[in-house]
Protein backbone atom coordinates (compact mmCIF):
# COMPACT_ATOMS: atom_id res chain seq x y z
CA UNK A 1 0.00 0.00 0.00
CA UNK A 2 1.48 3.29 -1.10
CA UNK A 3 0.37 6.18 1.60
CA UNK A 4 1.11 9.84 1.39
CA UNK A 5 0.82 11.81 5.39
CA UNK A 6 0.03 15.34 5.61
CA UNK A 7 0.61 16.75 8.37
CA UNK A 8 3.06 15.21 10.85
CA UNK A 9 0.89 13.96 13.27
CA UNK A 10 -0.63 11.73 10.25
CA UNK A 11 3.05 11.00 9.85
CA UNK A 12 4.01 10.07 13.05
CA UNK A 13 0.51 7.99 13.94
CA UNK A 14 1.65 6.28 10.63
CA UNK A 15 5.05 5.24 12.19
CA UNK A 16 3.79 4.63 15.49
CA UNK A 17 1.28 1.89 13.64
CA UNK A 18 4.53 0.10 12.11
CA UNK A 19 3.62 1.21 8.71
CA UNK A 20 6.67 3.33 7.80
CA UNK A 21 7.82 1.30 4.98
CA UNK A 22 4.47 2.24 3.36
CA UNK A 23 5.09 6.11 3.49
CA UNK A 24 5.88 6.94 -0.06
CA UNK A 25 5.73 10.89 0.60
CA UNK A 26 5.24 13.29 3.29
CA UNK A 27 4.92 17.04 4.14
CA UNK A 28 7.26 19.77 4.57
CA UNK A 29 6.96 19.88 8.02
CA UNK A 30 6.77 16.61 8.97
CA UNK A 31 10.21 15.63 10.71
CA UNK A 32 9.80 12.49 13.37
CA UNK A 33 10.68 9.82 12.79
CA UNK A 34 13.94 11.61 11.60
CA UNK A 35 15.11 8.41 10.15
CA UNK A 36 12.19 7.84 7.74
CA UNK A 37 11.04 11.29 6.60
CA UNK A 38 14.53 12.39 6.06
CA UNK A 39 14.70 9.39 3.38
CA UNK A 40 10.91 10.23 1.72
CA UNK A 41 9.48 12.69 -1.09
CA UNK A 42 8.15 15.98 -0.09
CA UNK A 43 5.29 16.96 -0.92
CA UNK A 44 5.07 20.64 -0.08
CA UNK A 45 4.14 23.00 3.29
CA UNK A 46 0.74 21.55 5.38
CA UNK A 47 -1.31 24.80 4.47
CA UNK A 48 0.28 24.56 0.51
CA UNK A 49 0.17 20.88 -0.19
CA UNK A 50 1.49 20.39 -4.29
CA UNK A 51 -1.61 18.02 -5.34
CA UNK A 52 0.92 17.17 -8.56
CA UNK A 53 3.52 16.03 -6.46
CA UNK A 54 1.25 13.53 -4.67
CA UNK A 55 -0.48 12.60 -7.96
CA UNK A 56 2.93 11.28 -9.39
CA UNK A 57 3.12 9.43 -5.99
CA UNK A 58 0.31 7.50 -6.98
CA UNK A 59 -0.70 6.40 -3.38
CA UNK A 60 -3.47 4.56 -2.37
CA UNK A 61 -4.60 6.57 0.63
CA UNK A 62 -3.89 10.41 1.56
CA UNK A 63 -4.00 10.87 4.73
CA UNK A 64 -4.63 14.23 5.83
CA UNK A 65 -6.40 16.72 8.12
CA UNK A 66 -8.18 19.55 9.33
CA UNK A 67 -6.38 20.27 12.94
CA UNK A 68 -5.08 23.83 11.50
CA UNK A 69 -7.24 26.81 9.96
CA UNK A 70 -6.27 26.65 5.97
CA UNK A 71 -6.10 22.78 6.36
CA UNK A 72 -9.86 22.66 4.42
CA UNK A 73 -8.22 24.28 1.32
CA UNK A 74 -5.74 21.22 0.72
CA UNK A 75 -8.47 18.66 1.96
CA UNK A 76 -10.64 20.63 -1.12
CA UNK A 77 -7.81 20.64 -3.87
CA UNK A 78 -7.02 16.27 -2.71
CA UNK A 79 -10.75 15.32 -2.79
CA UNK A 80 -11.42 17.46 -6.34
CA UNK A 81 -8.09 15.99 -7.52
CA UNK A 82 -9.91 12.46 -7.22
CA UNK A 83 -7.18 11.25 -4.41
CA UNK A 84 -8.11 8.81 -2.24
CA UNK A 85 -8.17 10.52 1.02
CA UNK A 86 -9.15 9.79 5.15
CA UNK A 87 -9.12 12.94 6.86
CA UNK A 88 -8.82 13.36 10.79
CA UNK A 89 -10.12 16.26 12.92
CA UNK A 90 -9.15 15.96 16.85
CA UNK A 91 -10.03 18.09 19.21
CA UNK A 92 -9.87 15.96 22.10
CA UNK A 93 -7.71 12.99 23.23
CA UNK A 94 -10.60 10.73 22.60
CA UNK A 95 -10.96 12.00 18.65
CA UNK A 96 -6.72 11.28 18.80
CA UNK A 97 -7.25 8.00 19.74
CA UNK A 98 -10.13 7.61 17.41
CA UNK A 99 -8.31 8.52 14.23
CA UNK A 100 -5.82 6.26 15.39
CA UNK A 101 -8.20 3.58 15.29
CA UNK A 102 -9.59 4.60 12.03
CA UNK A 103 -5.97 5.03 10.31
CA UNK A 104 -5.12 1.45 12.03
CA UNK A 105 -8.27 -0.35 9.82
CA UNK A 106 -6.98 1.20 6.87
CA UNK A 107 -4.11 0.40 7.24
CA UNK A 108 -4.27 -3.22 8.58
CA UNK A 109 -2.57 -2.34 11.50
CA UNK A 110 -5.81 -3.11 13.66
CA UNK A 111 -3.93 -4.77 17.01
CA UNK A 112 -1.25 -2.16 16.96
CA UNK A 113 -3.55 0.88 16.75
CA UNK A 114 -5.83 -0.68 19.65
CA UNK A 115 -3.12 -0.72 21.80
CA UNK A 116 -1.75 2.40 21.36
CA UNK A 117 -5.45 3.75 21.36
CA UNK A 118 -5.76 1.84 24.88
CA UNK A 119 -3.20 4.20 26.43
CA UNK A 120 -5.08 7.31 24.89
CA UNK A 121 -8.36 6.21 27.29
CA UNK A 122 -6.26 4.45 30.25
CA UNK A 123 -4.63 8.28 30.72
CA UNK A 124 -8.83 9.84 30.50
CA UNK A 125 -9.81 7.81 33.29
CA UNK A 126 -6.95 9.45 35.12
CA UNK A 127 -8.64 13.22 34.35
CA UNK A 128 -9.00 15.78 37.58
CA UNK A 129 -11.96 18.43 37.60
CA UNK A 130 -10.80 21.70 36.16
CA UNK A 131 -10.83 23.86 38.63
CA UNK A 132 -9.00 21.20 41.53
CA UNK A 133 -5.64 22.07 39.53
CA UNK A 134 -2.62 24.94 38.67
CA UNK A 135 -3.62 27.65 36.09
CA UNK A 136 -1.15 27.15 32.96
CA UNK A 137 -0.65 29.40 30.22
CA UNK A 138 0.29 27.33 27.24
CA UNK A 139 0.87 29.84 24.70
CA UNK A 140 0.96 29.03 20.80
CA UNK A 141 2.39 32.13 19.93
CA UNK A 142 3.99 34.83 21.44
CA UNK A 143 3.10 37.93 19.46
CA UNK A 144 -0.09 37.86 19.51
CA UNK A 145 -0.14 35.46 22.43
CA UNK A 146 -2.41 32.90 21.02
CA UNK A 147 -3.49 30.52 23.65
CA UNK A 148 -5.74 27.18 23.05
CA UNK A 149 -9.47 27.73 23.99
CA UNK A 150 -12.33 24.96 24.42
CA UNK A 151 -11.81 22.64 21.54
CA UNK A 152 -8.47 21.51 22.09
CA UNK A 153 -6.68 18.12 23.57
CA UNK A 154 -4.54 20.21 25.43
CA UNK A 155 -7.39 21.14 28.38
CA UNK A 156 -7.46 17.71 28.60
CA UNK A 157 -3.61 17.16 29.00
CA UNK A 158 -3.30 19.97 31.52
CA UNK A 159 -6.31 18.23 33.65
CA UNK A 160 -4.46 14.75 33.94
CA UNK A 161 -0.95 16.59 34.15
CA UNK A 162 -2.82 18.15 37.45
CA UNK A 163 -3.49 21.74 35.86
CA UNK A 164 -6.23 23.48 33.86
CA UNK A 165 -6.21 26.09 30.70
CA UNK A 166 -8.20 29.16 32.34
CA UNK A 167 -9.69 29.21 28.62
CA UNK A 168 -10.65 26.54 28.37
CA UNK A 169 -14.64 27.47 27.96
CA UNK A 170 -13.78 30.12 25.50
CA UNK A 171 -15.40 28.97 22.71
CA UNK A 172 -12.90 28.40 19.79
CA UNK A 173 -9.71 25.80 18.94
CA UNK A 174 -7.09 29.11 19.73
CA UNK A 175 -7.75 32.40 20.37
CA UNK A 176 -5.73 35.86 21.23
CA UNK A 177 -5.68 37.25 24.71
CA UNK A 178 -4.47 40.38 26.01
CA UNK A 179 -2.63 41.63 28.98
CA UNK A 180 -6.06 42.01 31.02
CA UNK A 181 -6.93 38.86 30.54
CA UNK A 182 -4.29 36.99 31.44
CA UNK A 183 -3.85 39.13 34.97
CA UNK A 184 -7.33 37.94 35.65
CA UNK A 185 -6.42 34.52 34.75
CA UNK A 186 -3.03 34.69 37.36
CA UNK A 187 -1.75 31.37 35.59
CA UNK A 188 1.17 30.01 37.80
CA UNK A 189 3.30 28.73 34.86
CA UNK A 190 3.56 29.64 31.48
CA UNK A 191 4.57 26.91 28.72
CA UNK A 192 6.05 27.93 25.45
CA UNK A 193 5.01 25.67 22.56
CA UNK A 194 5.65 28.18 19.78
CA UNK A 195 3.54 26.64 16.78
CA UNK A 196 6.45 25.82 13.92
CA UNK A 197 9.22 27.30 15.72
CA UNK A 198 11.88 24.77 17.31
CA UNK A 199 12.43 24.09 21.02
CA UNK A 200 16.13 25.65 20.42
CA UNK A 201 14.48 29.20 19.27
CA UNK A 202 11.99 29.48 22.21
CA UNK A 203 13.23 33.07 24.29
CA UNK A 204 11.85 33.28 27.78
CA UNK A 205 12.63 36.39 27.80
CA UNK A 206 9.63 37.47 25.04
CA UNK A 207 7.40 36.53 27.63
CA UNK A 208 9.67 38.01 30.85
CA UNK A 209 9.79 41.58 29.41
CA UNK A 210 6.19 41.74 28.16
CA UNK A 211 4.91 45.57 29.47
CA UNK A 212 2.18 44.81 32.13
CA UNK A 213 3.10 41.03 32.75
CA UNK A 214 5.55 41.58 35.98
CA UNK A 215 3.38 40.79 38.38
CA UNK A 216 1.60 37.96 36.86
CA UNK A 217 2.30 35.17 39.16
CA UNK A 218 4.16 32.84 36.74
CA UNK A 219 6.74 35.91 35.66
CA UNK A 220 7.15 36.75 39.38
CA UNK A 221 8.02 33.35 39.99
CA UNK A 222 9.86 32.98 36.97
CA UNK A 223 8.18 29.80 35.85
CA UNK A 224 8.49 29.86 32.30
CA UNK A 225 8.40 26.21 30.59
CA UNK A 226 9.53 25.54 27.25
CA UNK A 227 7.91 22.17 25.70
CA UNK A 228 8.17 22.08 22.21
CA UNK A 229 5.38 21.75 20.05
CA UNK A 230 6.28 18.75 18.97
CA UNK A 231 4.45 17.30 22.45
CA UNK A 232 1.64 19.27 22.55
CA UNK A 233 0.29 20.35 19.42
CA UNK A 234 0.56 17.43 17.51
CA UNK A 235 -2.51 15.15 17.66
CA UNK A 236 -0.84 11.41 17.78
CA UNK A 237 1.44 9.51 19.64
CA UNK A 238 3.91 11.95 21.72
CA UNK A 239 1.06 13.70 23.02
CA UNK A 240 1.39 11.08 25.94
CA UNK A 241 4.70 12.16 26.66
CA UNK A 242 3.58 15.90 26.65
CA UNK A 243 1.12 15.13 29.68
CA UNK A 244 4.58 13.68 31.32
CA UNK A 245 6.37 16.88 30.46
CA UNK A 246 2.88 19.07 31.60
CA UNK A 247 3.00 16.96 34.87
CA UNK A 248 6.47 17.60 35.63
CA UNK A 249 5.90 21.61 35.38
CA UNK A 250 2.80 20.85 37.78
CA UNK A 251 4.34 19.16 40.20
CA UNK A 252 7.36 21.57 40.74
CA UNK A 253 4.85 24.25 41.34
CA UNK A 254 3.03 22.30 43.82
CA UNK A 255 5.88 21.77 45.82
CA UNK A 256 7.28 25.18 45.52
CA UNK A 257 3.68 25.85 47.31
CA UNK A 258 4.18 23.63 50.07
Amino acid sequence: MRIVAHTCSNTEIVCALGRSDWLVGVDDHSDFPESVVSRLPRVGADLDVDIERIRALEPDLVITSLTVPGHERCVERIAAAGLPYLVTQPTSLADVAEDIRRIGAALHATRKAEALACQFDAALAGATDVRDGVPVLVEWWPKPVIVPGQRSWVNEMLRLAGGYNPWETEEAESLPVELDAVRRAAPEAVVMSWCGVSEDKYRAHVVRRRRGWAEVPAIRHNRIHAVSEAWLGRPGPRLLEGIERLRAIVDQISGDRG
